[in-house]
């Protein structure tokens, strides 16, 4: 009978993230997944530091020097992976140590091949508890082997194969910190879900983006309680209506300038 000792049958986790320009949050994010055996950091050319705070805390840093979208670029870092299992963070989120002890005894003794935590958003310092922001439970940890993540541009999400648990404890997601960084957020979301959408055939429109507006605020603010929150339940319905609307008028101005490229015009005036 093959001899096992108690370092070779322990599971390993591997925790995957990618980053740029994250030296505000680097430290603490790696400090709340220090009960990791490994720590793979995909890096898109920081130049804050981010890198070497990451290569100080003992992460296995690996630079690029494209950006082929989120889901891909995670996909590098799952790669490099060596664990049995993984666990996908930002660098603005943070396990808590309820949640590390919940992994900790979901790979000790497994009953499914991923599991789903719930994250907890904040805006600009208040966490959100309603509304479309929450509950947010996402597929973060998994079994290497029956895991990946899709290809999107933007909102990736972990493809496991095999059944699926729920840990119940908090990821904590510093979401929002500032106005600017919502403006900032909402274009450069905005931009990618349109290329993204307008590459799988979508198109949109002024009346479409203005009625999935409407729609996605009175979902997020009445619907889903987000005026359970108070004023920054309104702004962040707000938000998700206004980058719901600036999307599908970007899908429309792709396929507006897609015609014309074809025709091979200058898209017309409105």
């Amino acid at each position: 009978m093959e001899r096992q000792t108690p370092e070779s049958a322990a599971p390993r986790l591997s925790v995957v993230l990618i980053v740029k320009n994250e030296a505000r949050h680097i430290r603490e994010c790696l400090a709340s997944v220090a009960f990791a055996d490994e720590w793979i950091v995909v890096d898109s050319q920081s130049h804050d530091g981010t890198a070497e705070l990451a290569a100080a805390f003992g992460a296995r840093v690996i630079q690029t020097t494209d950006w082929p979208g989120f889901g891909p670029q995670k996909n590098r870092a799952l790669a490099a992976a060596t664990g049995d299992w993984v666990l996908s963070i930002d660098a603005d989120e943070r396990v808590t140590p309820e949640l590390a002890q919940q992994i900790r005894a979901a790979i000790a003794k497994p009953t499914a091949e991923g599991y789903t935590v719930s994250r907890l958003s904040s805006m600009c310092g208040e966490w959100i508890r309603h509304g479309d922001w929450f509950p947010d439970n996402i597929l973060r940890l998994f079994k290497r082997s029956a895991g990946r993540f899709s290809d999107d541009l933007v909102h990736e999400r972990v493809i496991c194969e095999g059944r699926i648990g729920r840990l119940d404890a908090h990821l904590l997601h510093e979401s929002i910190p500032s106005f600017e960084s919502l403006l900032q957020k909402m274009d450069r979301y905005s931009t990618d879900r349109a290329v993204q959408q307008h590459r799988g055939g979508k198109r949109g429109g002024l009346g479409s983006a203005v009625g999935h507006g409407v729609w996605a605020f009175i979902r997020s603010y009445v619907i889903r309680r987000g005026f359970l929150d108070g004023r920054m339940g309104f702004i962040v319905a707000f938000s998700i209506a206004e980058g719901t609307y600036y999307r599908y008028l970007k899908m429309w101005l792709l396929a507006r300038s897609s015609t014309a490229s074809s025709a091979g015009q200058p898209p017309s005036a409105p």
